[in-house]
């Protein structure tokens, strides 16, 4: 299965890169798809701040529509968004308006009674606070997911008070104590984006398009299609597609809501898109203290922050896991176990679906690929995401 090729900087010796590696990765991948572990795949590879891999092999998506994955093909990043909206605070950090630490009671007023009132905004980054995880986490028999508690509100909302997703949210209660577990928790990263709106004074997802994307040049990113990102979107679902020609038609605009109340939560816990040339620019930006060929996002000091490890003895147990200390960052992820070959020093996150944003900030190198899942990875599965972060590592000379 031929590789479409996409834009680079150099050649992959002129780093230190094997390119043979890549060779390989383009294999596997094929043959992935072919087992029907994935519909295709994109990547982009950057070592020393230099693009040296930039590919794509398969179909666009598993509908039978005859498209070709292709390098600039853009698709929902899901949980990567997470670590956006954990530089988004970060930067509030950095400007004085808020600390790790602060109490969310003090930004949410939902959030200053008990049993709410001892969860700050690191729980939250850290998915520690104790509140009800996604559903699936656990086989529990009446999972109280945030996103089933706010449905069922809206259901009886009269229209015309002010729809207090807050509230419906966290209407459960808490799973845990907070600070005691760590429980994979999308909604309380859709919390954190209702915190940035709220001090920043800018809608949340205006405010990362502007102080963490556009610094970056990352042209194909955001939380809104554009005609011209919408032609290049990945389908996953006829309703999908269907949405994504409107906007190329220009029937309706990709930043108009549906009208609904959820144009009122934040997007912030799954909701951008981009492409994985753009990845590898943001991961840049931490491998160089905060800045990227001129763009700056963040200090050197709340790079260092947020890769290094916040949790000691925090047992995980979601999705059948037995972690007496589940090693995590701010915002990232930091797994150092077999399964991986990559540096200690590597943040990471991946995005259900998939994808992947790898940053190895010893050897400075930054992968990012799109892998979506076909039929016989039955939901998910680990060798496109594990085995494919060993194949583009082992490519370091």
């Amino acid at each position: 299965m031929n590789a479409i090729k996409g834009k680079t900087d150099c050649k992959p010796i002129e780093t230190g890169y094997d390119e043979s590696r890549i060779e390989k990765l383009d294999s596997r991948l094929s043959e992935m798809i072919e087992k029907k572990l994935i519909h295709g795949a994109a990547y982009c590879i950057s070592h020393k701040g230099k693009v040296i891999a930039h590919g794509a092999v398969g179909r666009n998506n598993g509908m039978g529509i005859d498209t070709p994955m292709k390098p600039d093909t853009v698709f929902g990043i899901a949980s990567i968004t997470k670590t956006f909206t954990a530089a988004a605070i970060m930067q509030l950090v950095e400007d004085g308006y808020i600390r790790l630490n602060t109490p969310v009671g003090e930004i949410l007023p939902q959030f200053s009674e008990k049993p709410f009132d001892g969860i700050t905004l690191w729980h939250l980054l850290t998915h520690t606070s104790g509140l009800y995880p996604d559903g699936g986490c656990f086989p529990e028999s009446a999972p109280k997911d945030a996103w089933e508690l706010i449905e069922a509100a809206a259901e009886k909302w009269d229209g015309k008070s002010d729809f207090d997703w807050i509230t419906a949210g966290i209407s459960a209660g808490l799973r845990r104590p907070t600070g005691k577990e760590w429980q994979y928790c999308s909604f309380g990263f859709a919390l954190l984006g209702e915190v940035v709106s709220r001090v920043s004074g800018m809608n949340v997802h205006d405010y990362i398009e502007e102080k963490i994307m556009r610094p970056l040049k990352m042209q194909d990113s955001g939380f809104y299609f554009t005609p011209e990102t919408a032609a290049r979107g990945f389908v996953d679902r006829e309703e999908h597609k269907k949405y994504l020609e409107s906007i190329v038609k220009g029937e309706i605009n990709g930043r108009d809501g549906e009208g609904s109340v959820w144009d009122k939560i934040p997007m912030t816990g799954g909701g951008i898109h981009s492409t994985v040339y753009d990845l590898v620019r943001y991961g840049n930006a931490f491998i160089y203290g905060g800045r990227f060929e001129g763009g700056r996002i963040l200090g050197r000091k709340s790079v260092e922050k947020m890769s290094t490890v916040q949790l000691h003895n925090i047992p995980d147990h979601c999705w059948g896991a037995d972690e007496p200390n589940h090693e995590y960052g701010v915002g990232f992820d930091i797994r150092r176990t077999l399964n991986f070959s990559y540096s200690d020093r590597t943040i990471m996150h991946e995005g259900a679906g998939a994808s992947s944003l790898d940053i190895d900030l010893d050897e400075q190198l930054v992968a990012a690929w799109f892998v979506p899942f076909d039929e016989g990875a039955n939901g998910w599965s680990a060798e496109p995401l594990y085995n494919v972060q060993n194949i583009i590592w082992s490519g370091l000379i």
